[in-house]
């Protein structure tokens, strides 16, 4: 029952990372900036971005419900709201203001922090740690479409 209820804690504080994002963002991917760059050729369809976030979030969302209960909580926390905060101002540094630059050196470092994730808890996790995988995937394709458009553009 006690992971449920963090399950339910990390939904909410993980969706709520992407609604302020979304909002951040001030309708970016339909923008007329970003809809002339010079995209990677590799750029999904917008839908599937939606798709991708939410699952991710899920995904996450219960990792980080059985990792809360096996670690110390404050580097966790520490880790955890990095995460949070890189995730949300990526959206405003990219979209909203144009900081082609700045957003992939954010990006890069939410990956990182993903990894550290993955790697440094894989022990506690063991196969759980599958959980996190789509997570870092996406980042690698998401950084991966930054940096295309930092050279391209």
């Amino acid at each position: 029952m006690k992971l449920l209820k963090y399950i339910f804690v990390f939904l909410i504080i993980n969706f709520g990372a992407l609604a302020i994002g979304s909002w951040l963002m001030n309708n970016g991917p339909q923008s007329e900036w970003y809809q002339n760059l010079n995209q990677a050729p590799w750029t999904p369809p917008g839908w599937v971005f939606g798709v991708a976030w939410s699952t991710i979030m899920v995904c996450f969302s219960i990792y980080m419900a059985y990792l809360y209960n096996l670690v110390p909580r404050k580097k966790l926390s520490i880790l955890f709201t990095i995460q949070f905060v890189l995730n949300v101002i990526w959206n405003y540094i990219f979209f909203n203001q144009h900081l082609i630059t700045v957003g992939l050196i954010s990006i890069i470092m939410l990956t990182i922090i993903i990894a550290i994730f993955l790697f440094n808890y894989y022990n506690d996790l063991e196969a759980k740690s599958i959980l996190i995988l789509p997570y870092f995937v996406w980042l690698c394709i998401a950084t991966s479409l930054n940096a295309y458009i930092l050279i391209y553009n």
